[in-house]
């Protein structure tokens, strides 16, 4: 069974989380070079970023850099074990010493790392991390970090240093490093390719056993002939019982527990658990298919913030009533914006069935180091959420942020158009957003972002394949080239993939008012007035023939952003039962 508590999902093994207290400095004209020099003063809660009120430190202003410390009660390596401390995200430069040495750098704030800390491993270890974020550097990924002072317009405060997870492994010298799992429905089979680390033995071999509960579907045992393991599966008998039953859909998400074992000879060297499933998504004809049949999207768009901690979901349960309530709302899918979310977010999508686009941080200032930022990292991310069936769309661009010149910028274009492309050959099993919103250039999926409030525009722009024709290979109302290379949809499907907007003028739940310092695109004077609106603009987009599905904006108010269904504290402004009537076009 799927763990949603374990941070790493697909490897799962027994794991020490290192969250909580530690020692903490903040640095911000970096005046400390070495990690013997802060003084560590204060006190941090990890995970949550030190802009944080639950961090307990609740820095205003630039931060810049800081340091953290903290004490291991970590016993040495064991025989030829290794000792690893994982970090699910520190933002944006990292350095790492464990005893004054050091032992890991890494450079990206959205991706995970780990460093080998077997040689300094003992009980009473220091470990110390040093995070640099430079809040004026715009050619670098930052998603929704404001680089001013005071968070404006929709742009949030900043998210510096550790703010994922910190936890400790331990693991044999040869293990199995890293798993890939992909499906062919048609063919019920599921393909493993799996990464070996370490030595390897004579006669060493890893074994495979899947099972839908107690039912066991798989137990195999593959000779290990270099680093990596490739083996196809087949799955269930084939028939129409099993092509019901082992297929992954929202309204039954049937998972495939994995349980691999590498041993030689007599001896079982590592042990570690995962998960599949039989899942397919594409583009054709226009439409989204999932596992071959025509699904339209119902998305809303999910920032991923909370009032006290950020980008930093509180727990897992508010992870989990999150999802709960975008399926409450009648929403299918959630297109996670301008942030990666915890990878608990995807293990949970997987388990309760809700479908979900990933989107790389954007840049802001184009520019060679924001090409190579973001050509660094964004494979990476695609990397670790290729194996979550919940995951169906990449969105490598938003709105041509970082590359605010790609209609006339050749280089910009190039990179819009190597995203796209490196996404493809990391994955290659899901359709790919290029740019979504604006100015796009190949991809299966063309999204369309329109905040028009009106319905009948709705329509008249979308309601036939003819007129959104004329949108793609012309310019859209607002003066924005909705697609580069300007040809008809073709087979490619279009996204109405923002749309909406609205907020409300006078929220009686938590008397905040709309006002100079809160954002929406539009105002709803009361929450009849929010659901009338929200009821005829979903009915345009279930009334379009050349639609593929629609993403509102948003799920939550999010800091000034106050165009959410549900307020910053997750409680609705319109009875959930008729809103989600009118998500599904009842």
């Amino acid at each position: 069974m799927i763990d949603p508590m374990h941070p790493r999902p697909f490897l799962r093994r027994d794991w020490t989380s290192l969250d909580g207290p530690w020692s903490f400095t903040l640095d911000p004209a970096g005046d400390h070079g070495r990690p013997d020099e802060p003084a560590f003063a204060d006190e941090i809660i990890v995970p949550f970023a030190p802009e944080t009120p639950a961090s307990g430190v609740g820095a205003t202003g630039f931060v810049q850099q800081c340091w953290y410390q903290r004490t291991l009660d970590c016993e040495p390596a064991v025989g030829d074990e290794r000792v690893i401390v994982h970090f699910g995200g520190v933002d944006r430069i990292a350095d790492v010493w464990v005893d004054g040495h050091h032992v890991g750098h890494h450079v990206g704030g959205y991706t995970v790392f780990s460093v080998d800390i077997t040689d300094h491993a003992r009980p009473g270890a220091t470990l110390v991390v040093h995070a640099v974020d430079d809040a004026a550097d715009l050619e670098v990924p930052r998603g929704k970090q404001d680089w001013k002072e005071v968070p404006h317009a929709v742009w949030y405060p900043r998210t510096t240093g550790i703010w994922k997870t910190v936890w400790l492994e331990r693991v044999p010298a040869t293990h199995v490093d890293a798993v890939r799992w992909t499906a062919d429905t048609g063919a019920m089979t599921v393909t493993m390719q799996a990464d070996i680390a370490g030595p390897r033995p004579e006669g060493l071999r890893l074994g495979v056993r899947l099972s839908v509960g107690s039912r066991l579907l798989v137990d195999d045992s593959v000779a290990v002939l270099g680093r990596t393991v490739e083996r196809t599966f087949p799955l269930g008998d084939l028939g129409f019982d099993d092509r019901f039953t082992l297929v992954w859909w929202p309204a039954m998400p049937t998972l495939i527990d994995a349980d691999l074992s590498l041993t030689a000879g007599d001896a079982r060297i590592d042990t570690a658990t995962s998960y599949t499933a039989l899942r397919s998504v594409e583009v054709a004809d226009g439409q989204f298919k999932l596992n071959g049949r025509p699904y339209p999207l119902r998305l809303v768009l999910d920032q991923g913030h909370w009032p006290d901690t950020g980008a930093t979901p509180p727990d897992v349960d508010a992870l989990r009533r999150d999802i709960e309530l975008t399926k409450a709302l009648g929403f299918n899918g959630a297109r996670k914006h301008q942030k990666v979310e915890d990878p608990r977010y995807f293990a949970l999508a997987d388990q309760l069935g809700l479908l979900t686009w990933v989107e790389m941080p954007s840049a802001y200032r184009a520019g060679p180091r924001a090409a190579a930022a973001l050509l660094a990292e964004w494979p990476e991310i695609v990397a670790a959420h290729r194996n979550h069936p919940s995951v169906v769309a990449w969105v490598p661009v938003n709105e041509s942020w970082g590359v605010p010149g790609c209609e006339h910028d050749a280089s910009q274009r190039a990179l819009v158009c190597a995203l796209r492309d490196l996404t493809d050959a990391i994955d290659g099993t899901r359709p790919v957003s290029a740019n979504d919103g604006w100015e796009t250039s190949g991809g299966a999926i063309v999204g369309i972002h329109d905040y028009d409030q009106d319905a009948a525009t709705l329509t008249e722009r979308y309601g036939e394949p003819d007129a959104v024709d004329r949108i793609l290979t012309g310019r859209r109302a607002d003066g924005k080239t909705a697609d580069l290379d300007q040809v008809p949809a073709g087979g490619r499907a279009v996204v109405l993939s923002e749309f909406g907007g609205i907020a409300l003028q006078t929220d009686a739940g938590s008397g905040a008012a709309f006002g100079t310092d809160n954002w929406g695109y539009d105002q709803a004077s009361s929450g009849d007035d929010l659901l009338a609106r929200y009821r005829s603009q979903w009915a345009a987009v279930h009334a379009s023939s050349a639609l593929a599905g629609a993403c509102w904006t948003q799920l939550t108010d999010t800091y000034q952003e106050v165009n959410g269904l549900l307020r910053a504290d997750r409680t609705p402004k319109v009875d959930l039962d008729a809103m989600r009537a009118a998500t599904r076009g009842r």
